[in-house]
């Protein structure tokens, strides 16, 4: 189930909780942050290869490419055999920020999105259909847990535009990881 923790960011404190997905992305909306729940036309898991996972999710691909003129898509599977899992997940969880709109769909599994928004921090718990996009250059950072099993489908407009910037600020460190929500 998807799920939003919005927390104080200087004190940790939650301050409200919602598992309702059209409050969710209307909340996220507000923010500018873009969250949406799609159907798959053929039931997929982890594991499966990309070309399954993008044949799955063909037609709402082929629009998301027209519609938000995206120039690139593949597919991203881990899981807790992946090299070096723990170097991956630690690179993932330092706040830092992309130079384009850092767009995601889970095929299968979960993770957590955190995004640090003014005094707040927005922690969305992502699953099987979500889709997130998140504006460029907006803080944040991502926690695909200790032992992840996942596949998303990511979309580009240049390659370079995901390189991450890292803030140098250590308030990652000060929020629940995944295997805690």
């Amino acid at each position: 189930m998807s799920k939003l923790i919005i927390y104080d960011a200087n004190s940790v404190e939650v301050l409200k909780e919602v598992i309702q997905h059209d409050e969710i992305s209307g909340l996220l909306s507000v923010q500018g942050v873009r969250f949406e729940h799609w159907s798959a036309d053929a039931e997929v898991k982890f594991g499966d290869s990309s070309e399954a996972i993008l044949e799955a999710y063909q037609n709402r691909v082929q629009e998301e490419l027209d519609s938000q003129g995206f120039q690139s898509v593949d597919v991203i599977s881990v899981s807790p055999e992946s090299a070096d899992i723990a170097a991956l997940r630690q690179k993932f969880l330092d706040e830092h920020r992309h130079s384009e709109d850092e767009v995601r769909m889970f095929a299968d599994g979960i993770g957590l999105f955190y995004l640090h928004l003014s005094d707040k921090v927005y922690a969305l718990l992502c699953e099987k259909g979500d889709l997130i996009s998140v504006p460029a250059n907006t803080p944040h950072w991502f926690d695909l847990g200790a032992a992840p099993r996942l596949a998303a489908i990511r979309f580009f407009n240049n390659p370079e535009g995901w390189v991450a910037h890292y803030s140098g600020s250590d308030i990652a460190k000060r929020f629940p990881l995944l295997a805690s929500q």
